[in-house]
């Protein structure tokens, strides 16, 4: 890996017009406080490496461009930056789309810092936990279900991942027509043993 990299140089370049200025501001400015920076491409996005970890990506669209910050949720002076669209990771400094729109140089520069000492500490990117949430099964093939005891009792004894793979299936049926054919295959399959993607799974 390279400080500068001529990929990162093809991407700002092939970027959209207002795009441009925001990003070459931003690299600049995350190499000016991070010398050790490197940068590589990810994803399909330059991305900026700090101690062999990531430090932050700029990412561009055809209408905004952004700066994500990979310990963006562990970051309190994001919290201290208003901006004007919802952040995530991916967008820790929200949608630009001309420079008024980013945070002022000291703000974006404490920051970029904060996101050096997270990676000096050690600290890692908190991964989601599961959902625990059991999908809600509808009335109308809970009546389905009951009416059918073998399909019933398959169905009960299964992971919620399993009833979950059924349940989407039928509820995102477009018309009531496609939904009671899936009704009637899921009812066959449960009552048979099988998983929603039985016909794809290893033998």
């Amino acid at each position: 890996m390279e400080n500068y990299h001529v990929k990162v140089d093809e991407y700002i370049e092939k970027s959209p017009d207002f795009a441009i200025p925001i990003l070459n501001y931003l690299r600049e400015t995350i190499h000016e406080c991070c010398p050790e920076a490197e940068e590589a491409i990810k994803w399909k996005f330059p991305t900026f490496m700090y101690k062999g970890k990531i430090l932050c990506s700029i990412t561009s669209f055809k209408q905004y461009c952004s700066l994500g910050f990979w310990l963006h949720q562990e970051m309190k002076t994001l919290k201290e930056i208003e901006t004007t669209a919802e952040r995530s990771s991916m967008f820790s400094l929200g949608k630009l789309t001309k420079m008024e729109d980013l945070p002022s140089k000291p703000q974006l520069k404490k920051a970029i810092k904060e996101a050096m000492e997270l990676t000096d500490m050690g600290v890692t990117m908190k991964k989601a936990a599961p959902s625990k949430v059991e999908t809600e099964i509808p009335d109308y093939f809970q009546n389905a279900l009951n009416k059918n005891k073998d399909a019933l009792a398959v169905f009960e004894k299964k992971s919620p991942s399993f009833r979950k793979e059924y349940i989407s299936w039928i509820t995102e049926a477009k018309t009531e027509t496609t939904r009671n054919k899936r009704m009637e295959q899921s009812l066959e399959w449960l009552a048979e043993g099988k998983s929603r993607n039985w016909k794809y799974e290893k033998k």
